[in-house]
């Protein structure tokens, strides 16, 4: 690949190549890339229902219910009636997904800082605000 390529081409590319580069981490820690997915996402507060969390991590609804059901037997989310709503379910991190995910998110960009050691550290900024421009933009 280089930098002619399509951005989509290029995304996937490194796409993969993070996730193949951060796949062990997310194994020693006992957790899939979703399931890591879904802590970051609750790391930044509790998800108002599943549905909204399903929602904001872009993840099939009815799938979700396994991801929260192993970080729930495993004391990292857990999930409350919303007074509000009797039918939903407010989601959260416990203590332990607190810590679980700051150990795994550093453990992370351990491995993102070297995959980009090559590169100075306003391009490194550049670039994180480049994707996630891209990837909030619809």
């Amino acid at each position: 690949m280089n930098e002619d390529d399509d951005l989509g081409a290029l995304c996937a590319g490194a796409g993969r190549s993070l996730a193949e580069a951060e796949r062990p981490v997310l194994a020693r820690y006992g957790l899939s890339m979703w399931q890591y997915v879904v802590l970051s996402a609750l790391a930044a507060g509790a998800a108002p229902s599943q549905l909204v969390l399903a929602q904001q991590i872009r993840y099939d609804k009815t799938r979700l219910i396994g991801l929260l059901d192993a970080l729930e037997a495993e004391g990292l989310v857990a999930r409350e009636p919303d007074p509000a709503d009797r039918r939903a379910r407010v989601v959260r991190l416990t203590p332990a997904g607190i810590e679980r995910h700051a150990a795994v998110r550093a453990a992370i960009r351990e491995v993102e800082d070297a995959k980009l050691a090559g590169l100075a550290p306003e391009v490194r900024r550049v670039l994180r605000s480049a994707l996630a421009h891209l990837a909030n933009s619809d």
